[in-house]
């Protein structure tokens, strides 16, 4: 597989962008297992500088599961309109709702932690620190409100 097939892939798993997949495979010499590994690592350095900024805007997003007795709400920061209103920002506030609908946590904290329900190899953390990388803002998850009925 050539470079350039690899790195298709790659953005095509993690949405960012050519140079920055570019630079770690070549530093994995090639390898896209490693290069995914590397990527995933500097997501969490960004992820650590832009902590400290404020996260004053975001959106809400709900998520009913298909037999109506059970559903979630998380709210999720960034810091501008611009970024909260990004197909992006939207999808990844959808996917915790319906993550929080699968997995139920009992507060933030332990969703953070668990691995990602549509992508196991990722806590939740990692996928919110690889918006991150790919939307250049702070993201923080501020609150998940699970209801079960009939349990």
């Amino acid at each position: 597989m050539s470079d350039v097939e690899i790195i298709k892939e790659i953005r095509d798993e993690t949405g960012l962008s050519v140079a920055q997949i570019s630079k770690a495979l070549k530093e994995a010499a090639g390898d896209k297992a490693k290069a995914i590994e590397l990527l995933r690592s500097q997501a969490g350095a960004t992820a650590a500088k832009k902590s400290e900024r404020v996260a004053k805007d975001g959106a809400v997003a709900a998520y009913v599961h298909t037999n109506g007795k059970i559903g979630a709400l998380v709210s999720l920061a960034c810091e501008t309109d611009f970024v909260a209103r990004n197909d992006n920002f939207k999808e990844l506030a959808r996917d915790l709702a319906m993550h929080a609908s699968a997995m139920r946590p009992a507060d933030e904290a332990e969703m953070l932690a668990q691995p990602f329900v549509k992508d196991p190899n990722l806590t939740v953390q990692e996928l919110i620190n690889q918006s991150i990388a790919k939307l250049g803002e702070n993201i923080k998850l501020l609150s998940v409100t699970v209801q079960v009925i009939g349990q």
